[in-house]
């Protein structure tokens, strides 16, 4: 009889977790759905549909060198994309506290907006799902072990929409057209290998020092100061981005691996290192084809 009980009890308990495993994805997914639609009516049409280098006039050399480089003449506007990552998250800040992740991202040009949806591993069959996002203006940053048990939920605040508005600026050297100044970066000179990018987004306004190599492609960006989550408080910190290994992708030369980096008073502090495996984009249509 005792192994009989045991024998239901273990049963139990497998259906009991494999339903809430299965539950957690749904809400996740549904969740994930709903944004995705949000970010989708927050999109508006472009004003132009192909990028012309009479664009790049004004320009300091750097910043037209970049455009030149990446962009072709008549290169259709980017209005949406779609990434997939895979890569490593830190956790926390032990030897051992990288974690792999894979992620989907969504993006919007007009106004900017995106959505990050990742899973990080913490264990075999224990993940944490994550939206990181920007969307009509307002940042957000949510984590669920399995979809099911919060263990952060930020948003709403100015703070996160600074900081989720320079992470959209950082990233969008993966669809650069987002970068011209029809789109909205003004682009002010520092030096013969950096420039700094400015967007405004209704009441956030956000910069980034680009820095250039000589082939032209963007390999780091800076921010003087980015908020930064700590125990629960948002305090300013200096922050960076890397990128490399270009390639081809629809007419486009954009990045496929990335770093972030906090830069502390004492330490360099990376956190995020990814790789793109797959880049898809929507073009700007004329008003009678949409």
């Amino acid at each position: 009889m005792g192994f009989k009980i045991t024998t239901l009890g273990i049963t139990l308990i497998i259906v009991v977790v494999g339903g809430s495993l299965i539950y957690g994805s749904l809400r996740w997914r549904n969740l994930t759905r709903s944004l995705v639609t949000q970010l989708d009516a927050s999109s508006v049409s472009p004003r132009v549909l192909t990028h012309s280098e009479s664009e790049l006039e004004g320009l300091s050399d750097p910043v037209k060198r970049y455009f030149q480089t990446v962009l072709r003449e008549g290169q259709p506007i980017v209005t949406r994309a779609r990434l997939t990552w895979e890569g490593e998250f830190l956790m926390r800040e032990t030897e051992n506290g990288w974690r792999p992740f894979t992620a989907t991202q969504y993006y919007v040009t007009r106004r900017p907006g995106f959505l990050w949806d990742a899973r990080i591993k913490m264990a075999p069959g224990l993940a944490v799902h994550v939206h990181d996002a920007y969307i009509d203006g307002v940042g957000t940053l949510r984590g669920e072990v399995l979809g099911l048990i919060q263990v952060i939920r930020l948003g709403g605040t100015p703070e996160m929409a600074e900081g989720e508005l320079l992470r959209y600026l950082a990233e969008a050297v993966w669809f650069p057209t987002a970068l011209l100044p029809g789109q909205g970066v003004r682009w002010t000179p520092i030096d013969g290998s950096s420039a700094r990018a400015t967007l405004t987004d209704g009441d956030t306004t956000v910069s980034l020092v680009f820095h250039f190599n000589a082939s032209g492609e963007i390999t780091s960006s800076f921010a003087t100061s980015r908020p930064r989550e700590v125990n629960g408080e948002m305090r300013p910190t200096p922050w960076a981005g890397s990128y490399a290994d270009y390639a081809e992708q629809d007419g486009m030369r954009i990045p496929t691996r990335g770093e972030v980096v906090w830069h502390l008073e004492d330490r360099r502090l990376p956190y995020w290192r990814g790789r793109v495996l797959e880049a898809m984009y929507e073009y700007a249509q004329p008003a009678d084809s949409q």
